[in-house]
């Protein structure tokens, strides 16, 4: 019986000689496996559904209250209406259309818009996901929707704090429909939109294992159609984390043309405008930073490092920027103020919101000094010089303290400075990695993201306000502006004591 064992291993050895010597054997014996096809963590899962809800959180309660808080008794529920009113029918539009214009390919448009393949969530099921930053990981694409759909929500929502108490209700909600569709999904598409990084993992794979002239034509050739199919911002090489550009600098200088065109309040510079309940406004600042983490640590698409990169940027610029505006303001007024203090936290949130996660926390707390006494500077002092009346600041908060975040992006990312690099997925196919980093093309690529924006939201809010005068009328009587509009457009009051 001893010579089973050698005839086991005679039979073994010669059938590893056959599979050696005939390749076909080997490939029929063991087929080479298809990479597996991503499924959502429920992790992740988990987390972008908590984040989008804070999100949510943001708009209502959170921009109400704020807002609310800060014009007087009798605009109070005027300004609760429009909040809620624009959350709703910017909800809407983005199931619609707003979703697929975002974050679809446009064909020859691509770098502008995208189409409309996925007009009224067509294609979307529970089963379908959604690439997030890191090669082979997704999410469900009914949860990058909605988190998305709540950022679309809360950014014209931000435009009400520049002509607050005095626009009609008929005509904002015309405004914001058009606004959004003509200015705020052409953004979100151009900054945000691109192939994914397992589109960008494959073409680079492909690329690297061709072996001659003509396969690496090809593979290049496929590699450069990935590359075409994202935004215009995104192709420059433009960073924006959670919307610096897209949300703040597109709402703030909306707001601005807003003030501009629709004119002073009756009384601004003779009367006192002053906030009615700093409380109210201190709630809602409250919630705003605490919906922020959502904002900007569900950016990240998932639950890792970053997001808690995210997590701690937000938490120290915003603690540096109420600070700075705390401290500036007692220097120059002599005395410390609740409402410096909150403008200052809510600089800081909008300034760190494109950095949070490519910054390091010091970065981050620098931006926070620098965004809270830059941004005090352009709502005391340069607001004085001018005379507009930005009722909230919505100009001096969000669209200077979104160029300043923007701006500091493209240094702030940089390694020696505590930042995690310029992210490329093509050195490494399947691999995210840090690219060469270069001050220079790096501050272009952000210069250039930020002029653009001014640029498409000053340009295209000015046009639809007249659009939207000629039609209903920007601005409510000076009658009903003096009875208030909680009364004058929706006929009953904030408070009734």
């Amino acid at each position: 019986m001893k010579f089973r064992p050698l005839l086991a291993v005679a039979l073994g050895g010669l059938g590893a000689a056959l599979l050696l010597s005939d390749p076909s054997w080997a490939q029929t014996a063991t087929p080479q496996a298809a990479p597996p096809t991503p499924t959502p963590n429920k992790g992740d899962t988990a987390w972008m559904i908590v984040a989008t809800a804070f999100v949510l959180m943001m708009s209502v309660p959170g921009l109400a209250l704020f807002y609310g808080g800060l014009v007087r008794t009798k605009n109070m529920l005027s300004v609760l209406t429009q909040v809620f009113a624009i959350v709703c029918l910017v909800g809407l539009l983005w199931v619609f259309y707003g979703y697929s214009l975002a974050f679809t390919n446009g064909g020859g448009l691509t770098p502008f818009i995208g189409g409309l393949s996925k007009a009224f969530l067509r294609g979307v099921t529970p089963d379908s996901t959604a690439a997030t930053f890191s090669n082979g990981v997704v999410i469900p694409e009914y949860v990058y929707m909605a988190f998305q759909m709540t950022f679309a929500m809360i950014t014209p929502a931000l435009i009400v704090g520049a002509f607050a108490e005095r626009m009609r209700f008929s005509a904002l909600m015309l405004f914001v429909t058009l606004w959004v569709t003509f200015v705020y999904f052409p953004i979100a598409h151009m900054v945000w939109y691109w192939a994914g990084p397992d589109a960008f993992g494959d073409a680079a794979r492909a690329l690297a294992a061709a072996t001659d002239d003509a396969a690496k034509t090809a593979a290049q050739a496929k590699l450069d159609e990935v590359t075409a199919d994202a935004g215009l911002i995104y192709q420059w090489g433009a960073l924006d984390f959670a919307g610096g550009t897209v949300v703040h600098i597109n709402a703030g200088i909306a707001g601005f043309v807003g003030c501009l065109l629709i004119g002073k309040r009756v009384g601004f510079g003779r009367d006192l405008l002053a906030p009615h309940s700093l409380t109210m406004t201190m709630i809602g600042a409250s919630l705003l930073w605490v919906g922020w983490f959502g904002f900007n640590a569900g950016s990240n698409l998932e639950a890792n490092g970053t997001t808690s990169l995210a997590m701690v940027n937000t938490f120290v610029a915003t603690m540096a920027a109420a600070l700075a505006w705390l401290f500036v303001e007692w220097g120059v007024k002599g005395k410390p103020s609740l409402l410096g203090m909150l403008s200052g936290a809510v600089a800081g949130l909008v300034a760190v919101t494109p950095a949070s996660g490519y910054a390091g926390p010091m970065g981050s707390i620098v931006l926070g000094l620098v965004a809270g006494g830059v941004c005090f500077f352009f709502v005391s002092t340069v607001k004085n010089a001018f005379h507009y009346d930005d009722s909230l600041d919505v100009f001096g908060i969000h669209c200077i303290g979104g160029v300043i975040g923007a701006l500091a992006t493209g240094l702030l990312v940089d390694q020696a400075l505590g930042g995690v690099g310029l992210p490329d997925y093509t050195t490494k196919p399947g691999e995210l990695t840090v690219a060469a980093y270069s001050l220079g093309p790096a501050l272009l690529a952000q210069v250039k993201a930020v002029l653009l924006t001014l640029v498409w939201s000053g340009i295209g809010s000015a046009i639809l306000y007249k659009v939207v005068d000629l039609i209903v009328g920007l601005r409510v009587t000076v009658d009903e502006e003096r009875e208030g509009l909680d009364l004058a457009d929706h006929g009953e009051r904030a408070y009734s004591y």
